[in-house]
């Protein structure tokens, strides 16, 4: 008995696709966030907040919040997206896309759709891009302290 029941849920959860990330809880989207991080599009070149975006900081999945790339990684690549020569560890995952060409990069924690990545270019030491839309992230600013440029009385 113990076995059907076992099977039974583990049918269920195949047939359904459910997953650890169905239970999370996401941040709102709009309907633009929805089309590219949930159904896979794509933002159009140089439009994204981030393009030619260039405080210190972490940019953050827009979805679940997640830490994705830091600002030291990135670049100017003149592709009409946010670029970055690296990850942070663990944070983006590498699945091939449904072209059969490129591969696609999905935030590791919730699966959001962030963009592609792409080798071999030569536009950094890394030899890596990751082409990311605008709307895919957030950013969290650099703590700056407050009582930096007060003079001591």
């Amino acid at each position: 008995m113990k076995r059907l029941v076992l099977f039974i849920v583990a049918f269920f959860f195949i047939q359904t696709g459910y997953t650890q990330t169905d239970t999370m809880k996401y941040n709102k989207l709009t309907e633009e966030e929805k089309r590219v991080i949930i159904h896979k599009g794509t933002e159009r070149p140089f439009s994204g907040e981030y393009y030619n975006h260039n405080d210190e900081g972490v940019y953050t999945c827009k979805r679940c919040g997640a830490e994705l790339f830091k600002s030291d990684d990135k670049f100017n690549a003149h592709c009409g997206w946010p670029s970055f020569d690296d990850e942070i560890e663990g944070a983006v995952k590498r699945v091939p896309d449904k072209d059969g060409f490129r591969t696609e990069i999905i935030c590791a924690q919730c699966g959001a759709h962030l963009g592609h990545v792409f080798t071999g270019e030569g536009f950094t030491p890394k030899n890596v891009r990751h082409c990311v839309n605008s709307v895919s992230l957030d950013f969290k600013p650099v703590n700056i302290d407050k009582n930096k440029d007060k003079k001591e009385e």
